[in-house]
C-alpha cells in the first residue's frame, strides 16, 4: 500500500495557487477534493490534490 500522504491548507492552496474561499466554493460545487476532518483540522489527500491538478491541465 501506498504511503497517504495529508496536506494542511496552507500547503493546498500554495499548490494549487488558490485562495480559501476559492477552494472551500469548489468544494461545495463538487470541482475539488472534499477535505478529510480530524477532529478541528481539515487535511487533504495529497494524491487527490495532484488527481486534481492533473484532471485540470488535461483539460486546458
Amino acid at each position: 500500500m501506498s504511503e497517504m500522504i495529508l496536506l494542511d491548507f496552507n500547503a493546498v492552496s500554495r499548490k494549487v495557487g488558490l485562495s480559501r474561499k476559492t477552494i472551500y466554493c469548489r468544494i461545495r460545487e463538487g470541482d475539488f477534493p472534499k477535505q478529510v476532518k480530524i477532529g478541528r483540522a481539515s487535511r487533504w489527500l495529497q494524491h487527490e490534490v495532484d488527481d486534481w491538478i492533473t484532471s485540470v491541465a488535461a483539460a486546458r
